[in-house]
This record gives structure tokens, sequence and C-alpha cells, in this order.
């Protein structure tokens, strides 16, 4: 096998914090991919923060050799939880944006679940003014649908979109309230904002903690049905059509809830979908060691859900990837199965999974998982599709695809050093990432 680490002497380029003058770099001999396909081997040039040109004549400040290796824009990622404010004996800004920058990731979208909650135009400010310093991926966080996360009193989504907010989600607590998810899409519509929907039914999903099915029951461990993730994401998808808000329904996790998906697109509803690494790649069957490390929500579900959610991905009918990328301690996660929490880590190797199960295993082309992390989300988001073309950010994730590597948590960047895939050899990894020119994350680092 040969590891990233092997490869990376190749790649040393200087780190740049983000107040530094960004130096004139090439990239020598990258073969250039999209997700609008192959664009053959050439010398990538990046200056003042931009892509410059292919092959172009001059000096560089930083050469880099990226033969045999994938050139590519940043990944971008809608769903992550980087624990900041006040939690961050999970994960801080800088441990977190530098986990995505080690996943090829160039911007990520925080969630609002914090302490206190992300509901204040202040807060906002903070945290993009904290990120920019730390030259690592680019943070564009989202900000609270309700007050407190209560689900009683919407927030100013105004003055949070203002300072810097692009999403309004509760992510986490789902929308009891049906006038309130109405509202809060009246809003978000007037403002061009995103919201992004936890569609569970609460009453529905009581206190289950994994899959309600076969396993849960063998097991006895109170389930969570598929039901649950249905039944609300057609409130959400109605309200949705109702409304003419954008509204972005995350980590679906069962057929019966991508069934009702298609229903709702084929009826005009202006709703996106993301799906998960995790929902692409476990089932209940995970759970017979008893290891909370799998509890997610929503839960894995099984075997037959992961097979219609991965057709989905290939029918195009799934608009992005988020990797709802949710740190805790370890400790937290060698709770019992009824009291640790949802969540896991999987920012570090979401592209060498996907790449993998998906890819390698034949059941869709490279540039549709490259379209999952880029031009789909940007699309999602609103924002534009991510390119090398000239005048583009400079935004470059160099990939090694025959580099091969086993999980090994212990080396995550991220605080949360465990995963459901550790001792898992997998195939594609990032070796460098750049934003806006500059290094944020190497093997050699």
């Amino acid at each position: 096998m040969t590891a990233p680490a092997e490869r990376s002497e190749r790649v040393t380029l200087p780190r740049h914090g983000g107040d530094r003058p960004i130096p004139r770099t090439v990239l020598r001999g990258a073969r250039l991919v999209g997700a609008d396909g192959e664009h053959g081997v050439h010398d990538l040039w990046l200056a003042d923060g931009r892509i410059e040109g292919l092959d172009l004549p001059g000096d560089a400040e930083v050469e880099l050799d990226a033969r045999g290796l994938v050139a590519t824009p940043a990944f971008l990622d809608p769903h992550v939880h980087l624990r900041t404010p006040g939690q961050e004996e999970k994960e801080d800004l800088a441990s977190g944006l530098a986990a995505a920058a080690a996943g090829g990731f160039g911007t990520v979208v925080s969630m609002a679940n914090t302490a206190p909650v992300v509901d204040d135009p202040a807060i906002v400010a903070d945290l993009v003014a904290r990120a920019a310093e730390l030259g690592l991926a680019r943070l564009r966080p989202a900000a609270a649908l309700s007050v407190g996360m209560r689900g009683e009193q919407l927030a100013d989504y105004a003055a949070l979109r203002d300072a810097g907010a692009v999403m309004i989600t509760d992510d986490g607590i789902p929308v009891a309230d049906a006038h309130l998810q109405r509202r809060a899409c009246e809003y978000a519509r007037e403002l061009g904002l995103v919201i992004q929907t936890h569609s569970e039914d609460p009453g529905l999903r009581q206190g289950g903690v994994m899959h309600e099915g076969a396993v849960s029951h063998e097991l006895g461990l109170p389930g969570n049905p598929a039901e649950a993730e249905s039944v609300m994401i057609f409130r959400d998808g109605e309200i949705a059509r109702m409304t003419g808000a954008r509204v972005h329904i995350a980590h679906v996790s069962s057929e019966r809830g991508m069934r009702v998906i298609e229903f709702l697109k084929a009826e005009g509803a202006p709703i996106t979908c993301e799906v998960t690494p995790h929902h692409l790649t476990l089932t209940d069957e995970a759970w017979r060691d008893f290891d909370p490390v799998v509890k997610v929500a929503p839960p894995l579900r099984t075997a037959a859900d992961v097979a219609y959610l991965r057709d989905a991905v290939r029918r195009g009918v799934v608009d992005c990837l988020g990797s709802d990328h949710a740190p805790h301690t370890r400790a937290e996660k060698e709770r019992d199965a009824l009291t640790a929490p949802f969540g896991l880590p999987n920012l570090e190797v979401v592209f060498p999974l996907l790449y993998t199960d998906l890819v390698r295993a034949g059941h869709v082309p490279l540039e549709r998982l490259l379209d999952l992390l880029q031009d789909g989300v940007a699309r999602v988001m609103g924002w534009a599709a991510p390119t090398l073309a000239p005048g583009a950010p400079a935004d470059v994730v160099l990939l090694d695809l025959e580099a091969e590597a086993s999980v090994e948590p212990a080396r995550f960047l991220s605080k949360a050093k465990f995963s459901p895939w550790a001792g898992r050899v997998l195939t594609g990894w990032p070796v460098a990432t750049l934003v806006a020119g500059r290094l944020a994350f190497s093997r050699t680092r």
C-alpha cells in the first residue's frame, strides 16, 4: 500500500497566515478535473488569491510538483458542527477548520446549535472574524431559526444575514410548530436565505436511539422509525411549496424520506436535499456491538435504505453531500446507548470513503462525486460554482487517487479522535488544500 504521507515530500509549501502576502504559486503537471469532467494535464498558476491561468510564463515564488495528482476546486460542506462558542472541549475553530482543510474542504457552513446559540449578529461576526485569522478552511456560519433554538420566536434574520450568516436552521432540533416554520420560510425568502431543516417528527421519533426495525427489536433498543423522517419532510416540503422559500432538507437517511423528496420535487416544491457519508456507507447492523460511536440523528438505516440513497445519488435526485461532522469528547461517546450524544466526526475521511465505496466500486463516476462536493453545494446555497478558470478564487485541493491508507482516528486534526471506519483501508486521499492561494493543509505539516 502507498500511504498519502509517502507522496507528501512533493508538497512542501510554507503555511501563510490570513493577513500575510500571498505568493505566486504554480502547481506543476496537475491533472485538472472538475464536476464537468477532465481538463487535461497543466501547470496551474495562482496569484493574489485567484486562479491566474494555465501554463503561464514567468517565475513563481512557490512551485509544487503535482505530477500524478488531481487538482480540483476545494470542496464545500453545507453542514458541519464546530462547537464554537461554548463547547470547545469537543471542537474549536482551529481544530475544526484544520480538519476541514485536511479533508479537502475550502469552505464550510457551521451549525448554530452551540452554547450560546448563534442567534445574535455579534456572535456571527465574531465567528467570521476569528476564522479568517486562522488561514484554514473558510467559515460561513449558519444562524438559528428561532431564538435560543426554542421553537417559539423567530430570530432576526436580516441582522444575522448582514453579519455574515448564510443559512437559517435550528439543526438538531426539529421545528415542531408548523406555523413558525411557515413564518421562518416567508422571512428567509424575502432575504434570499436558505432554510435548512432537521426533518424528524418529534412525536414519532420519541426517544429512539437507532433505526426502528428488526435489529432494534433484536437488541432491545428504542427505535426511531423512518416514517418520523418522511412525515416531516412532507410537511417541510409543502411549506416550501406554499411560501416559495428555498428549503434544504438535511441528512436524508431513508428510502421513505427520499421518495417523498422525489414526489415534492416533481410537484415543483423549491427544495433541495443532502445525504451524509455515514448514511451512504453504514447500516443499523453497526449497532450489534452496542457502540454509541454509531449513534447519529437521523439514525443509520437498513441496507435497503443505503442502496436506495446510493441510487438517488446516481440518478441526480440528491443535490449535494453534507458531512454532518458532529464531534464529541470520547468520554461522552463512551456512555451507554441511551445517554451518549448523537453524532460522529468525519470531515477528514469524506472523500476517500466515498471515492472508495462509490467511485471505485462503480456506483458513480468521479465527476458525480465532485459535483456533490462542489457545484451541488453551490447550487443549494446560491453561490457561484467553484472552478479552476482564471479569476476564480484559488481554492484548490490536490488528490492522490492511488494512495491507500487506513483510517487512524488518533491522527485526526479534529479533537474527536474516534471513527466507525477506524482501521478501514481507503483509497484516494487529499494531499494538499489551498484556500485563497494560501496553504491550509498538507500531509507534510
